[in-house]
């Protein structure tokens, strides 16, 4: 009997081991500036104004910055496909984890939000120190300008507090726009408010060259808590600082700091400082932090903007039916793999506004052609149809229709990787859509029809889930020309096709005679998911099989416990959630 595999730690390992790597180079972070602080002699006399308030915001400060510098690298999008494709290089199991790089950009997100907060309560506990701890010897150290000063007044009059506030609110709105049910309704206010990320970063920058908190400069001068000149003579014991250095403390001091080592006096030893103390802001950190990630960031995307200057020329337009509008273009010095996307944007439709769509089909060495397909639903979308397809048939192919008019200028970035890059990099793929999700899969199928000799794959599994019967008709052509191909090929077992209609009126429609070879293959109803999953492990025992899905999260959310669950064949399920922005 085979020996079951254990597939959650393949598909789940080196994510829960990435993520918990960043969680304790956070946590370690947080420690070591929160003990700097704590325990420092430089901050000795910062501390005693401010208290716990002062470690908790230099701490929590520490991971804004790791966490700001570390936001940016999931979004260079053209460094990361780069990466992906030096498969000498990068392992699969690592390509994998790098398209969890939305996701590691959220987790930055919300640690930035998190943090922002303990970081904002910090501060304004230390704006009330210091008011209520104002210190007439130690005037260089002093934020308030006489004791008893509105904290409000400290925060909003200085330029760390100004920008503080102004960075608080930025944060909230990115926030906020960023949730599924905003982008969903309004995906102009997630793109606008994102936007906002530039002056976020330059008021960072701004903020953290205020100066406010200041360390002690003279240690060797005057150790901190020593007697000072021309003050009264009071009793002193060595302390020991976690330098190593021995100090003789005030014991009025001691008493508030350490109050532990406060009644082990010693009356014998007195002393008194040469200078008083000296403070001096620090040198701003944040800088060192972003500066690199920012500037790899901002040459991106200046290299994006140059690579989508040029207008792509539209050779056909055709109207499907269920509302699906398929554009046909080219490009000079085009090229794509099978899996990528685009970003798509129409200025005549919207200046601002552009969104991402998979190729399904791909330029090759004979053809320059690409194309998109995109579920007209939607302000943009409409708009977009509209344009392109006025007073014309759905499944109706425009192309004469531009020499009539101008032809509407449509510009794309990309393109750029997704997960189903990798269903051609497996012995065994199992390809899942649900409806319109589809498209991923469609450039694969194209690949297939000239090249499928070239890659290692040798079965290939296809479901493919609709509400309406019409929906199928999308790439119905396709599908029958590649399953005649492998048939004449003698490969009949090489693809496998299940189409599921969901809904029904209750009479079993057939997609025409036309379409023979799909009518076979049209289950009523929704897949047996375990049952399905049984048979490829048992079919193919001790094979990875690749999983990719595109589709709704539930579906998503459904398959990928399964790929998660152990089989008794040997067989290792590696799921992949195709999800492009």
């Amino acid at each position: 009997m085979a020996i079951p595999c254990n597939s959650w730690l393949y598909n789940e390992g080196c994510k829960h081991l990435f993520l918990f790597f960043w969680l304790a180079t956070n946590a370690l972070l947080f420690w070591r500036t929160f003990s700097r602080y704590y325990s420092g002699p430089q901050y000795y006399y910062l501390h005693q104004m401010l208290g716990l308030g002062l470690c908790i915001s230099r701490a929590s400060a520490s991971v804004l910055n790791f966490n700001c510098s570390l936001i940016l690298l999931p979004m260079c999008r053209t460094l990361l496909a780069v990466v992906r494709t030096s498969k000498r290089i990068v392992s699969r199991k690592t390509r994998r984890l790098l398209h969890k790089y939305k996701s590691f950009h959220a987790a930055c997100g919300i640690a930035i939000c998190v943090f922002s907060a303990v970081h904002v309560g910090a501060h304004i506990i230390n704006a009330v120190n210091f008011s209520t701890n104002y210190n007439n010897d130690y005037t260089a150290l002093n934020v308030a300008r006489y004791k008893n000063e509105d904290p409000r007044k400290i925060i909003f009059t200085s330029v760390p507090g100004v920008t503080g506030v102004l960075m608080v609110l930025i944060l909230f709105l990115m926030s906020t726009a960023s949730t599924g049910s905003i982008r969903a309704s309004n995906f102009d206010i997630f793109l606008h408010t994102h936007n906002l990320f530039f002056i976020f970063y330059v008021l960072l920058l701004v903020h953290a060259s205020g100066g406010v908190l200041k360390y002690q400069t003279n240690l060797e001068e005057h150790p901190p808590g020593c007697l000072q000149r021309n003050t009264t003579m009071n009793y002193y014991t060595p302390l020991t600082e976690p330098t190593g250095e021995t100090y003789l403390l005030n014991t009025e001091n001691l008493a508030q700091s350490h109050p532990k080592t406060h009644g082990e006096l010693n009356d014998s030893v007195l002393r008194t400082c040469a200078k008083d103390p000296t403070f001096h802001p620090h040198f701003p950190e944040t800088w060192l932090w972003i500066s690199a990630p920012l500037c790899l960031y901002c040459a991106e995307r200046l290299y994006r903007f140059f690579r989508s200057t040029k207008p792509v020329t539209i050779t056909s337009v055709i109207l499907h039916p269920c509302n699906v509008l398929e554009i046909r273009m080219i490009k000079e010095h085009f090229k794509a793999r099978p899996g990528q996307y685009i970003i798509l944007q129409c200025p005549r439709v919207s200046a601002l506004e552009n969104h991402p769509f998979t190729l399904t089909m791909c330029p090759t060495e004979t053809k320059a052609t690409f194309a998109v397909h995109m579920k007209v639903v939607g302000d943009w979308t409409e708009r977009l149809c509209r344009l392109l397809t006025s007073q014309c048939d759905p499944g109706t192919e425009i192309i004469p229709i531009f020499q009539h008019r101008k032809n509407p200028k449509i510009y794309i970035d990309g393109p750029f990787g997704s997960p189903s890059e990798e269903a051609l990099n497996y012995e065994v793929s199992l390809c899942i859509a649900g409806g319109i999700g589809v498209t991923p899969y469609a450039s694969i199928f194209n690949q297939l029809l000239d090249k499928w000799r070239e890659y290692k794959l040798q079965r290939l599994y296809f479901v493919w889930i609709c509400r309406d019967i019409q929906a199928f008709l999308w790439f119905a052509d396709l599908l029958c020309i590649l399953h005649k191909k492998f048939w004449q090929e003698n490969r009949p077992d090489y693809l496998n096709i299940q189409l599921y209609l969901s809904q029904t009126d209750g009479i079993q429609k057939i997609i025409g005679e036309k379409y023979q070879a799909l009518n076979s293959r049209l289950i009523i109803g929704r897949p047996r998911w375990k049952l399905l999953f049984d048979e490829i492990a048992k079919s193919n025992r001790q094979k990875s099989v690749g999983v990719f899905c595109c589709g709704p999260k539930g579906l998503s959310k459904d398959l990928h416990k399964l790929c998660n669950r152990p089989n008794a064949y040997g067989t290792r399920f590696e799921y992949n959630k195709e999800s492009f922005s």
